[in-house]
């Protein structure tokens, strides 16, 4: 009989619920809190206490470990307000060379991360006061510098929006240096509030919204025309026709418009320059058949999607569905690394933590994910 056996504890723990667990390295446990946060509560853990967590992890990795999940989750997990934590909280650790400011260019793909990266350093620092950003990190705000040469007119119009720390504050504090004349005008218009209002179906529909019609039939028909219009223009991002279809089968367009809508919604490319979340088709197709089906006479969930697709109903629903049918499958074909010799085993977590929302606004859960 042997008494000094090898240990088989090493590297276990135990869970929320006190289960069997790993222990997982810094880093693994930094990308793993990073990649499954959407800054909203979880089940087990609530957003203060995975922010904590994630401090701590970052104290514990390697700088530059930091900066690259950062602009990771940015660029290849399309995160957008996560990678801001990150770098705002790397800027509070590391000086002494130019990776912050490469780290912060890297992780902002949109002109409002300019201003979302401010507020989120305002309030990850505790700043109070009337001068909240002031004494900001050297080299984060030569990293803002160079994001904001990289936007023109159209993308600062669209995200010039009234928060409480404007694009003007933000080119004031950082003092980007104009790359030429024609970005000089530019950032003059930011300064004064001469943006041109740009093409955007919020901007368009808001506008339309604002019109007094003599009556419902007119405001309809107006509502009709202008998406037909945004369909037309090319100007209707792949993600708002996505969010929009409910509110496009409702405006009554043309079966022309039906058939570019779809068409666009299965196009493979197009699908791949979305970058859309899987789960964003879920909502999408649930968006259409929750409230249509309801309208079908048949006694089954089968019955009535068959109903649907074969287009006995009105708004087109059974081609939408189909459109999205082939995007989800064109979305799983971007998926690298799996071909037909690779084996993969499918865990489902079907436990109460996963059947809660995805957000505090989403009718997905965790479960459908």
């Amino acid at each position: 009989m042997k008494f000094n056996l090898l240990s088989k504890l090493k590297n276990q723990t135990v869970n929320y619920v006190g289960s069997k667990a790993f222990t997982l390295s810094p880093e693994m446990e930094l990308y793993t809190a990073v990649v499954t946060w959407s800054l909203n509560d979880s089940f087990y853990e609530k957003d203060e206490a995975r922010l904590v967590r994630l401090q701590k992890l970052i104290t514990a990795c390697n700088p530059v470990f930091v900066g690259k999940l950062a602009v990771y989750a940015r660029t290849k997990m399309y995160m957008r307000s996560v990678p801001l934590v990150l770098v705002t909280e790397l800027a509070k650790l590391h000086s002494g060379d130019n990776l912050v400011a490469r780290v912060t260019d890297g992780v902002i793909g949109r002109a409002d991360e300019i201003t979302e990266l401010l507020a989120c350093y305002e309030l990850l620092n505790e700043r109070t006061g009337t001068k909240k950003l002031n004494r900001l990190s050297k080299q984060l705000q030569k990293g803002l510098s160079t994001a904001f040469n990289r936007f023109d007119e159209y993308q600062f119009g669209k995200y010039n929006r009234d928060g409480a720390i404007k694009l003007r504050d933000a080119l004031f504090l950082v003092h980007p240096k104009a790359k030429d004349d024609l970005q000089q005008v530019l950032f003059n218009k930011i300064v004064s509030g001469d943006l041109q209002t740009p093409y955007t179906w919020e901007t368009e529909l808001s506008a339309l919204g604002q019109i007094g019609f003599d009556s419902d039939e007119a405001k309809a028909e107006a509502f009709r025309a202008k998406w037909e219009e945004l369909i037309d223009s090319g100007k209707l991002g792949y993600m708002a026709l996505l969010r929009n279809l409910r509110n496009i089968q409702e405006a009554g367009v043309s079966y022309a418009h039906f058939e570019k809508v779809c068409a666009r919604l299965a196009n493979a490319d197009e699908v791949a320059r979305a970058k859309q979340f899987p789960f964003r088709y879920l909502a999408a197709y649930r968006e259409l058949i929750n409230p249509a089906v309801t309208k079908v006479p048949a006694q089954s969930f089968v019955k009535k999607l068959t109903a649907l697709m074969q287009g006995q109903n009105k708004g087109y629903t059974g081609e939408l569905l189909e459109a999205l049918e082939k995007a989800v499958q064109a979305s799983a074909a971007n998926i690298k690394g799996f071909d037909h010799e690779t084996r993969v085993l499918l865990a489902c977590d079907v436990s109460g933590s996963m059947q809660v929302p995805v957000s505090a606004k989403s009718k997905i859960l965790l479960y459908d994910v």
